[in-house]
């Protein structure tokens, strides 16, 4: 077993980083070469525009390139609560966002012609239990109502012929999804980024900016770099930062299990439309398919930090659920074990404006391999005047309270969580 992400073990390598010394001046230089900022750079650049992407590792290395690859209209499953507490309107545009976040995707994908394997076939939300099926059908309907009529119930036995496992008592299915093998999405986008004039510079941990009359100026472990603008794109980075982030960014670790390379009769029985797959419960699973047969699954398993011993302990968890749905999987072998960090808001909603002169994006809250491709092409067309295109713009974000970058809480929060899941 490989402790380390199936999508980075599987991904071509990214040959366009520069080799020298971070030096020289641009317009706009973002921090962190993940989705958002890599995204981001390609717009920019696009629009003509000097760009400087600083990354402190690789590029995708790390939630872009170890995350579960759910490429959905994530905020459906909280869309009854986000029309109560925020009104239809509101919750109408959040939707909205989820949706043509998907078709950035999609679209970038086409127009750069990245081969990373894109598949078309929605998401089902599983139910655990009889009451979460009535919440589904409630949400359904709501959502049929209001915003998006493509979205369908499914009953237990139409969800069993789905997904060959006892488990479930229905689901929820929206057809506006989409699956790709994010690590060779990752490496194309960067690669695009390149094509039309970004510079990308690996293993450049920013250490801090200091403002003059020129903008900033940026201090890194391989120089300094000049820039009229800044993009923060660190979502839940734990190589430092300012402050003001960090206290508003809780980052939960998430971890995934990918098994050998199963029969196609098998996974034909087990997933009939191979979709992406996301289970109701407080700490719950998402698991599917990728390119080669293996069926990835993962899930917070354990409230901890990612890393080490941490992310092995956590797979043997996610080993025990996988078995316990599905079976027929009990003696299969598990050959990739990793884990990552979320970057948490507490409402799951994302971030994204600007904050003392600093623009940002993040707080993806388990749904960044859209969000974050389609913030990177917004926040471009922020910084360029356009303000109105954040769809979150809105959005107070206070900090949360007793939280000053270090999630000594996670251990409570999951208890309060198992306690849930044991009673509703």
């Amino acid at each position: 077993m490989r402790n380390e992400s199936y999508w980075l073990d599987t991904a071509p390598v990214f040959t366009g980083a520069q080799t020298g010394a971070v030096a020289g001046q641009v317009d706009v230089v973002i921090v962190g070469g993940g989705f958002t900022g890599l995204a981001a750079a390609r717009a920019l650049a696009l629009k003509g525009a000097s760009v400087a992407v600083l990354e402190a590792g690789r590029v995708i290395g790390e939630a872009s390139g170890r995350n579960g690859g759910q490429c959905n209209t994530g905020v459906a499953q909280d869309y009854s609560a986000l029309s109560a507490s925020l009104g239809p309107d509101k919750a109408r545009e959040f939707y909205r966002a989820y949706e043509s976040a998907v078709q950035s995707v999609v679209s970038l994908v086409e127009e750069e012609d990245i081969a990373c394997d894109l598949k078309r076939n929605g998401k089902l939300k599983l139910a655990a239990k009889p009451m979460h099926y009535e919440g589904m059908a409630r949400t359904c309907e709501l959502i049929r109502r209001e915003v998006d009529a493509d979205v369908e119930l499914l009953t237990a036995a139409q969800a069993r012929a789905e997904v060959g496992s006892n488990e479930f008592h229905g689901g929820l299915l929206q057809r506006n999804g989409v699956q790709i093998h994010v690590g060779r999405f990752g490496v194309g986008l960067a690669e695009a980024a390149v094509r039309h004039g970004a510079l990308i510079y690996e293993n450049a941990a920013v250490k801090d900016w200091k403002a003059n009359k020129g903008g900033y100026q940026v201090n890194t472990a391989k120089g300094s770099i000049q820039a009229k603008q800044i993009l923060l794109a660190t979502g839940a980075c734990q190589h430092g930062g300012p402050g003001w982030y960090r206290r508003r960014i809780v980052p939960v670790g998430s971890f995934v299990v990918a098994t050998e390379v199963l029969p196609e009769a098998l996974t034909e029985q087990l997933f009939t439309r191979q979709r992406s797959y996301v289970t109701s419960r407080l700490i719950g699973n998402y698991f599917r398919l990728t390119p080669d047969n293996r069926l990835l699954f993962g899930g917070r398993a354990r409230f901890a930090m990612s890393g080490g011993s941490s992310d092995t302990k956590s797979g043997a968890v996610l080993q025990a659920a996988m078995s316990q749905m599905f079976p027929q999987l009990a003696d299969t072998r598990i050959d990739y074990c990793w884990g990552g960090l979320v970057d948490m808001t507490s409402d799951r909603l994302p971030r994204a404006g600007e904050h003392d002169g600093i623009f940002y994006s993040m707080g993806y809250s388990g749904h960044g391999v859209q969000m974050s491709v389609h913030m990177g092409k917004v926040m471009a067309d922020v910084m360029d005047g356009n303000t109105h295109a954040n769809p979150w713009r809105e959005l107070d974000w206070p900090a949360v309270p007793g939280h000053f970058g270090t999630p000594w809480f996670l251990p409570l929060v999951g208890a309060y969580y198992r306690y849930q899941d044991s009673r509703y």
